[in-house]
């Protein structure tokens, strides 16, 4: 099993990168964490086969974390020509965003007929809930970042790995259970210290890294300001980058 940045990126591109797509690469059961208005440039450019991604897992229904649904499933649909049922999963109000998002885009495209089967699961916040399917219990975390449906941070078990991510959010408290132990946090750090509204930035996440106690911490959606900052700086965390790879 590992775990693939396909997009590191803010919802602006800043520094040239794509918006937020994570591969959890486990053979016929992979999964997709958040995917980006660019992730089917994402998956092209790394040269992943879009029909090995059994399902989608997503933080929130912001367009630089769940805006290539549509993409994803129109090339689902016309052109990988896939034949398996693909699990959508996320914050209560998925369901009836991915219709409004694919109406959007691509009118006419919720209702059109396909050769697979799409499914949609809404995670009640703070509930463990195990994804048959996927083999893997997701355990979301309500954050604070205004989207329209709740915005979660996930802590996914799988194959006796614990993968965290934050998804967006200025620091609550919440992060500490959603990422304590984890073999792998990934972690908000959109600023170097500079507190704005609903977004975390890296002096917070610093202080708290002991509370954490993650085995490792990998930095992603970092603004221009977090982007120019020296790595010795970075108190011992990983700066992302597309398509970094790690083992688990």
């Amino acid at each position: 099993m590992h775990l693939q940045f396909l997009g590191s990126g803010d919802a602006f591109g800043s520094g040239g990168r794509l918006n937020t797509c994570f591969l959890l690469d486990r053979a016929d059961r992979s999964l997709l964490i958040d995917c980006g208005a660019s992730a089917m440039i994402s998956i092209r450019r790394f040269g992943i086969d879009p029909n090995r991604i059994a399902g989608i897992v997503l933080s929130h229904l912001h367009g630089d974390h769940f805006g290539g649904l549509p993409f994803f499933i129109l090339d689902a649909q016309l052109v990988s020509r896939r034949t398996t049922p693909l699990m959508i999963v996320g914050p209560p109000g998925l369901a009836k965003r991915l219709e409004a998002i694919m109406e959007a885009c691509f009118p006419g495209s919720a209702q059109a007929p396909r050769k697979f089967r799409t499914k949609t699961i809404e995670l009640d916040l703070k509930t463990r809930t195990t994804v048959e399917p996927l083999a893997v219990a997701i355990t979301p975390t309500p954050v604070r970042h205004p989207s329209g449906a709740p915005s979660m941070a996930l802590r996914l078990e799988c194959e006796d790995r614990t993968i965290a991510y934050t998804g967006d959010t200025e620091w609550v408290d919440g992060l500490i259970e959603a990422g304590h132990n984890a073999d792998v946090l990934i972690a908000e750090a959109y600023t170097f210290e500079r507190r704005i509204p609903y977004h975390l930035d890296f002096a917070s996440l610093r202080d708290n890294l002991s509370r954490l106690a993650a085995k490792r911490v990998v930095l992603t959606h970092m603004s221009p300001d977090m982007l120019s900052r020296d790595d010795k700086m970075l108190a011992g965390c990983e700066r992302a980058f597309d398509g970094m790879l790690l083992y688990l």
